[in-house]
């Protein structure tokens, strides 16, 4: 019997879906792997689907029932337009920290800058910041070893020189920075068992969450920024949607004359801070 791509990727995702997993995942992951974007997959979805094929589907049907992020599968995201290679030891970069990035490149222009990218994982923040803006000198920090050796091949492939350095929070910064940027951890302990599934396994613990109801790194990063960041300076921070009041009163105490703004994401709701 003859089967089709759509009839096959249909039953497929009828069958996450029933299983309580994200149906469009297993699509996601085809049409990546065959890289078809949407018009291809609307001239071939009625096209005979090989006996291959249909393997390389089972095999990923059978990693996103154990809820293995189809990003981890593919081994990359796109993020500001570009592919990033993304491992275990990374978090998978997401929509709103392109937000973040985008904010932080609408509130500043062209002239050379020092800047900082606080937990950098991928470097997804620091790449995109330096790929908009070539003339500033971007370091990009993170405490895990593994994290930054991902970050450096993206920097590589990306064609950016970006200074790569290990280091708690700041640790390791001595020189003033005009900008300094960061989606830290910022999950509490208690919003475990909200986090999805394919989060609390395979995404890095140290990446996600923080202690004392996920603002520990925050304050952290306020009382270190205020020997480091220039009299101008401006500081960029992603933060989780219930949090805005707690972040802007850390660093309202830390820089009294300043302005702590909040700003929110596409979905309206509160995602960044911003230090000015």
């Amino acid at each position: 019997m003859v089967k089709t791509y759509v009839e096959v990727l249909s039953g497929a995702s009828s069958f996450l879906e029933a299983a309580g997993k994200e149906g469009y995942a297993i699509e996601y992951l085809f049409l990546a792997r065959k890289n078809w974007d949407k018009t291809q997959w609307l001239l071939h979805m009625r096209e005979e689907i090989s006996a291959e094929e249909e393997l390389l589907i089972e095999k990923d049907m059978a990693d996103l029932m154990k809820n293995i992020p189809p990003q981890y599968l593919l081994g990359y995201e796109y993020f500001f337009e570009h592919r990033f290679k993304v491992t275990k030891d990374t978090l998978i970069p997401r929509p709103e920290t392109e937000e973040l990035v985008a904010l932080c490149l609408s509130m500043n222009d062209q002239q050379g800058k020092k800047v900082v990218d606080i937990g950098t994982g991928t470097g997804a923040i620091a790449v995109s910041l330096k790929l908009n803006r070539p003339k500033w000198q971007v370091t990009a920090v993170d405490i895990s070893k593994e994290a930054l050796t991902v970050a450096e091949e993206n920097a590589e492939s990306l064609q950016t020189e970006i200074v790569f350095k290990q280091s708690d929070v700041l640790s390791a910064i001595t020189e003033k920075q005009d900008i300094i940027i960061s989606n830290p951890p910022y999950i509490s302990e208690e919003e475990w068992d909200l986090m999805d599934e394919s989060v609390r396994t395979y995404e890095p613990k140290t990446a996600l969450f923080a202690e004392n109801k996920g603002l520990a790194i925050y304050q952290k990063i306020a009382l270190e920024s205020r020997s480091l960041l220039t009299p101008e300076g401006m500081i960029f921070l992603e933060i989780g949607f219930q949090q805005g009041h707690a972040v802007q009163d850390i660093f309202q105490q830390a820089f009294p004359d300043k302005a702590v703004t909040i700003h929110q994401d596409m979905s309206k709701n509160d995602r960044m801070i911003v230090v000015s």
